[in-house]
């Protein structure tokens, strides 16, 4: 099986690896959500190829995630977060919240204040019915209205 054609495997996990499952779509979308829109700005911060990073953005374009739209003078184009691209801010919290307690033995490189309190924002998975934390250990997968019989 192709990578591309796990887009179509029913399984709510792989299909959006398909779109951003590799690491400079996720430090594109990084560096987005840090209010970057130029692509030379892109480019400067993440010292990305010309081509490799047009790829990412076209891709990003292609799939919803990032808008590509003329500037407020008119004068380049930038590219900016859709719903569907801010939606992927809890996911890129979560890696940061595994890399900081896994991979920073220095502690965080960078710390996420709450601007209403100045507490640390942290990703927490909740039950939707009686809002309870859950892990692992406390939820049971059953099968959805997207998995063919069988």
């Amino acid at each position: 099986m192709r990578y591309e054609d796990l887009a179509d495997f029913p399984c709510s996990i792989t299909r959006p690896l398909v779109v951003l499952g590799d690491r400079w779509t996720l430090l594109v979308l990084k560096t987005a959500f840090n209010g970057v829109r130029r692509f030379n700005a892109f480019q400067s911060a993440l010292g990305i190829s010309r081509s490799r990073l047009q790829d990412r953005l076209d891709r990003l374009v292609d799939h919803e995630i990032l808008v590509k739209k003329p500037s407020a003078d008119g004068t380049y184009e930038e590219y900016r977060l859709t719903q569907k691209g801010q939606d992927v801010y809890p996911i890129l919290m979560a890696l940061r919240d595994w890399g900081d307690r896994y991979m920073a033995p220095d502690g965080p490189p960078m710390h996420f204040h709450h601007r209403d309190c100045t507490g640390e924002a942290h990703v927490t998975l909740t039950c939707d019915a009686c809002g309870d934390p859950v892990t692992a250990r406390d939820v049971a997968p059953a099968p959805g209205p997207g998995m063919p019989p069988g």
